[in-house]
């Protein structure tokens, strides 16, 4: 364990941590097939805190609930036994789900129709709750450790305010954090493998709301109007021009319009379009030189055009940074854990977002990915799909991983 093609223990200690795993899993799995039957959006989690108030509390563990506008849950786990010393290790998971309508066709298929766990954040709150479980059965803790349960990583900011209420500083309990970890359930990956990179690992992700106002009017008669469609379409091909005229080569910048809107009728040209869109970057002067360079763009062909437009900038979450000496600490437990050859390295970032990023700021953080894709298949659903589902498989390698993260040297 965890896998079947794992490394065996290499000392009594990892051997006893396995058999504790899997003492608990048939309750964790439940646990997941549970939350997975009840998803709730951003800042709605309120069963899901109690779920996860619930565990702790059977477990004896010091935590606080009702935090980050009411649903967030932060556990506390005093280091013990000799040479327990003054570090504390945060752990982080997630707890919201998505507004799609499930199709997996699971037994335990979510029972809200329109939502559902489709990025796996279930997966992640089950695995900490397994985390907390082997941990309080461990007679000696070297660190303290911190259970971050937050809501609302699916674009509610969520993290940001688990750390404006002083959930890494010891403000609201326990100690404070000297580095703290997270993962994410990642389907390109096969169950036991995990992946990261030292450096920027997700990208920051901003929006823009823009309205292009023309003058409307009869379409047989556009020489009386300023079509404001006509200045909209301009705008979305020369804002790909951020990426490719503007950003180095060698830098990572994704300029994405995901709603154009505009008019309701086939014979009228109506007065304003609207486009909605996002801007990925690595870089925070990248991401400061691609708002003004939109801005530019917008600003200009709208009033060439004979037109106006409104930019409506949205700042996003920051880039996920792995801090170097986190990092590499996290390298030598998965590796201690699951072999060398399942922990690799990631070449380039992704573009997607996390608001893990938000405990960087404060913190050395390290984020990675936990496989999903079971061996005998090619292909796995992706996230945010109506066909995603955790992988029950992958429950007991993060699990270990996670709490070897917490008890490994400092």
């Amino acid at each position: 364990m965890p896998t079947a093609t794992s490394p065996p223990p290499t000392s009594t200690r990892e051997a006893d941590l396995r058999s504790i795993i899997k003492s608990d899993l048939a309750a964790i799995t439940e646990l997941r097939h549970d939350l997975h039957r009840h998803p709730e959006i951003m800042f709605t989690e309120k069963r899901t805190s109690a779920a996860v108030a619930r565990e702790l509390t059977a477990l004896k563990i010091q935590h606080k609930a009702g935090l980050a506008r009411g649903t967030g849950v932060l556990g506390f786990i005093p280091a013990t036994g000799k040479g327990a010393g003054a570090k504390t290790v945060a752990l982080r998971a997630d707890m919201d789900a998505l507004p799609i309508h499930e199709k997996t066709g699971k037994a335990y298929a979510s029972q809200s129709p329109g939502f559902m766990h489709a990025c796996g954040h279930d997966g992640h709150t089950s695995m900490l709750v397994g985390v907390a479980k082997a941990l309080s059965k461990m007679s000696e803790r070297p660190h303290n450790v911190l259970l971050v349960f937050q809501p609302a990583e699916e674009g509610g900011a969520g993290g940001e305010k688990m750390c404006d209420e002083g959930c890494l500083s010891g403000k609201v309990l326990g100690t404070k954090a000297d580095v703290i970890y997270g993962l994410h359930g990642w389907p390109d990956l096969p169950v036991g493998v995990v992946a990261t990179r030292t450096g920027p690992l997700l990208a920051a992700t901003d929006e823009f709301h823009i309205t292009v106002r023309g003058k409307g009017g009869h379409a047989a008669y556009p020489h009386a109007c300023i079509d404001p469609i006509v200045i909209a379409s301009h705008i979305v091909t020369a804002l790909q021009t951020i990426a490719s005229r503007h950003a180095n080569p060698l830098d990572s910048v994704v300029c994405t319009v995901g709603s154009f809107h505009g008019g309701e009728a086939n014979n009228v040209i109506p007065d304003f379009a609207e486009l909605i869109g996002t801007i990925r970057t690595l870089k925070a002067e990248t991401r400061k030189s691609a708002e003004t360079e939109l801005r530019r763009i917008v600003t200009g062909i709208a009033e060439g055009l004979g037109g106006k437009a409104e930019i409506d900038w949205r700042v996003g979450y920051p880039a996920t940074f792995n801090h170097p000496e986190a990092t590499e600490r996290f390298r030598r437990v998965a590796r201690e854990a699951l072999g060398a050859a399942k922990v690799l390295e990631r070449e380039h970032p992704t573009m997607g977002g996390e608001d893990f990023s938000f405990y960087g700021k404060h913190v050395p953080a390290c984020f990675f990915f936990l496989g999903l894709r079971p061996e005998s298949q090619a292909t796995y659903p992706n996230l945010h799909t109506p066909e995603f589902d955790f992988n029950d498989e992958a429950l007991p390698v993060g699990i270990e991983v996670m709490t070897r993260l917490a008890t490994a040297p400092l």
